[in-house]
């Protein structure tokens, strides 16, 4: 292994300890070392929980776990005992004061984490913790379970959904510019004429944009939903399906009466996603405005 590359995790671990203040006296201004807090946290998951079990998930050596415990029963935040069905069984649950103590640590924790945060830029904020989370699904010892948040739009989102579309029609269904321009427009009409009855949302995963679906307003009882694209490397997550909850949702908050939509036949995978949202098939002619031969179709939804 090159030691110019070992030499830059332990530097970025002295970096971020230094952050976080894992190395002061006491974490988040306590009296409490960063272990005493784990200890404390996984507490508060539950009304008891095994000791063995405590030390298995923390690591921790049983020692030293032991002295931990007494002293903070001592204190008055444990009380343990033995397991009803088995008395070998140790148990430690957090008393009433106990869980003043995990209250104050955790709100200092979120209050330390939000000026963290509040000191990035929104596009710094999503760079972040996208790099944390590429940082635990590399490290981790079992692959992290596939996860994506939806959010706004934000700066520069409009220009990804036309170029995205631009891009991938072209590059998976060799579609023509008039496209993109096509969608070129679509997107500026909402960027100018946005109202209350109209919405949009961004896919992420790991701080990258992952996918799009825009709603709307056709008139007063009708929205329309468009745009809804999947990156290819999201694809089999689940987020398409959810892109396209979130729109139904909207269109039914919003007390819109039908939600509609255009799309092509060969887009198998979005018109599977349409079918379980109840949409169906009401128009179908053919078209070759885009370059190859197609059949442009009309779905209706009613909420």
């Amino acid at each position: 292994m090159p030691p110019d590359r070992i030499d830059a995790v332990r530097a970025f671990n002295r970096f971020y300890t230094s952050v976080i203040g894992v190395l002061n006296e006491g974490l988040v201004e306590t009296s409490y070392s960063l272990t005493e807090a784990r200890v404390i946290f996984e507490l508060a998951r539950g009304e008891a929980r095994e000791v063995a079990d405590l030390r298995r998930s923390l690591d921790l050596d049983a020692g030293y776990l032991s002295r931990m415990l007494a002293r903070f029963e001592a204190d008055g935040l444990i009380v343990r005992g033995r397991a009803e069905d088995d008395a070998r069984r140790q148990l430690a649950r957090l008393t009433d004061r106990g869980r003043d103590v995990f209250q104050e640590l955790d709100s200092r924790s979120a209050a330390q984490i939000e000026r963290i945060l509040v000191g990035l830029a929104e596009d710094g904020q999503r760079r972040l913790l996208g790099a944390m989370a590429a940082i635990e699904g590399l490290l981790s010892e079992s692959p992290r379970p596939d996860s994506y948040l939806l959010r706004p739009l934000g700066p520069g989102d409009l220009g990804w959904v036309v170029q995205r579309h631009g891009a991938l029609y072209a590059a998976e269904y060799g579609y023509n510019a008039a496209f993109e321009t096509l969608v070129a427009r679509v997107v500026a009409d909402y960027g100018e004429g946005r109202g209350p009855g109209d919405d949009a949302w961004i896919a992420e995963i790991d701080g990258r944009p992952a996918g799009a679906i825009f709603c709307v307003r056709e008139s007063e009882r009708v929205a329309r939903l468009r745009l809804l694209l999947v990156e290819p490397f999201a694809r089999g997550r689940g987020v398409g399906g959810r892109l396209v909850e979130e729109c139904v949702r909207f269109a039914r908050r919003s007390g819109y009466e039908e939600l509609v939509l255009w799309t092509h036949d060969v887009l198998a995978g979005a018109r599977r996603l349409y079918e379980r949202a109840g949409f169906e098939l009401v128009e179908e002619e053919p078209s070759d405005e885009f370059g190859p031969p197609l059949k442009e179709q009309t779905w209706r939804l009613k909420l």
